[in-house]
């Protein structure tokens, strides 16, 4: 068993600039060996522990699909320490990686249902994960109708644009992109995401809503869901925002009786009521 303290080393490989703000970079990390890879098999929805040597360690939930072999994608806000010195590596610069950690979105259980994936700024990378994973031409057909709503505050808040533009032509995928306010220019919806959803009206019949996004927005889209009839154990949810060391040894994450590095990020609404309202 290796050991969960040690990262793996990766090479950065590209440091690309995501957003107009200039506040999230999208990393691609290489594997140094083909032994470095099989150590590290993911599922979406996992995150890893992202190591500057010299400065220190930080959770990100990790942005690329295992259907995208040889690379991992993370994609890091500039708030603190580690992700400004991050954001500052030149590429060809060593990375560390420590993971995959935590539980990922239930892939086989979802398998035969039509899937609503709502994602707002950038909390959209372990979604972007999942609907590429879903996407990939082996898997898509385990899976039924796939819609994806995603939104930010202006256009040039949004990651992925070029994926975005592709997924927009693409008949296997529902994409809907919205911002809070009209601007110049842009011809997609406007709007909050909770008011989009319930624009759209996602059928909730053999239909699961899988969120992630800021906690105000997750909190307002909890009603429309559930007005839109989706039961509580078919909306999936994920609690980033609580990550800190990853393995359950600091207790940063503890909610209740979970510590939600170990037992999540990844929970039902279901599961969620039966802990206390700390999230």
């Amino acid at each position: 068993m290796k050991n969960p303290y040690l990262p793996l080393p990766m090479k950065l490989v590209k440091n690309f600039t995501e957003t107009e703000d200039k506040l999230i970079h999208t990393f691609t990390l290489q594997y140094l060996s083909e032994e470095d890879e099989k150590s590290f098999p993911y599922m979406p929805g996992q995150f890893a522990e992202l190591c500057v040597f010299g400065k220190g360690e930080a959770p990100f939930g990790i942005a690329s699909s295992p259907t995208e072999p040889g690379f991992l994608k993370f994609s890091v806000a500039k708030v603190g320490v580690v992700s400004t010195a991050l954001h500052m590596m030149e590429e060809g610069s060593t990375v560390g990686v420590r993971g995959p950690l935590g539980n990922y979105y239930p892939v086989e259980e979802l398998k035969g249902k039509n899937l609503v994936i709502i994602g707002g700024g950038f909390a959209f990378t372990t979604l972007r994960s999942l609907a590429t994973y879903m996407m990939d031409p082996v898997r898509r057909g385990d899976y039924g109708d796939l819609t994806v709503i995603y939104g930010a505050r202006n256009p040039g808040l949004l990651l992925y644009k070029e994926e975005l533009a592709a997924w927009e032509q693409n008949p296997d995928i529902n994409l809907v992109t919205t911002i809070d306010r009209a601007v110049d220019g842009w011809n997609g919806r406007v709007g909050f995401i909770p008011a989009v959803t319930e624009e759209v009206a996602p059928n909730a019949e053999n239909s699961y809503a899988i969120i992630c996004g800021p906690p105000v927005m997750i909190k307002f889209t909890m009603p429309v869901l559930e007005k839109l009839g989706f039961p509580q154990e078919r909306i999936i949810m994920s609690l980033e925002n609580r990550m800190k060391c990853g393995i359950g040894m600091c207790g940063r994450c503890n909610v209740g009786g979970k510590y939600v590095c170990k037992d999540g990020p990844v929970f039902t609404r279901a599961q969620l009521n039966e802990l206390p309202n700390e999230y």
